[in-house]
C-alpha cells in the first residue's frame, strides 16, 4: 500500500472510533437519565422508545453500516429527547 492509502485508512479508523465513543457515551446518558427519572417517580415516556433505541444500537442491522455510527447517534439522541420531554412540559412525540 502506498502512504496515501495508509493515511486514509488511519483517518477512517480514528473517525469510526470517535463516533463509536460518542454513541456509547450517549447510550450511557440515556440509561442514566431513565434510571434517574424512574427513581424520582417522574414519567419516562413510552417504554418502547428507550428499548428500541438500545436495541437499534446493539443490533448489527442498521440503516448505515456499523463503522458509520451517525444513525445510532441520531436514534440515541431522539430517545434522550423523548425521555426529557415530560420534564419540560412538551409533548413526548414532539421532535
Amino acid at each position: 500500500m502506498d502512504s496515501t492509502t495508509v493515511v486514509l485508512v488511519v483517518v477512517a479508523l480514528v473517525l469510526a472510533t470517535l463516533l463509536l465513543v460518542a454513541a456509547v457515551a450517549l447510550l450511557v446518558r440515556l440509561v442514566r437519565a431513565r434510571r434517574v427519572l424512574r427513581r424520582a417517580g417522574l414519567p419516562t415516556g413510552p417504554r418502547w422508545v428507550f428499548w428500541g433505541a438500545v436495541l437499534y444500537f446493539l443490533l448489527p442491522t442498521d440503516l448505515l453500516p456499523d463503522p458509520v455510527y451517525l444513525d445510532d447517534v441520531g436514534v440515541l439522541l431522539l430517545a434522550l429527547r423523548t425521555l426529557r420531554a415530560p420534564l419540560t412540559g412538551r409533548p413526548t412525540d414532539a421532535v
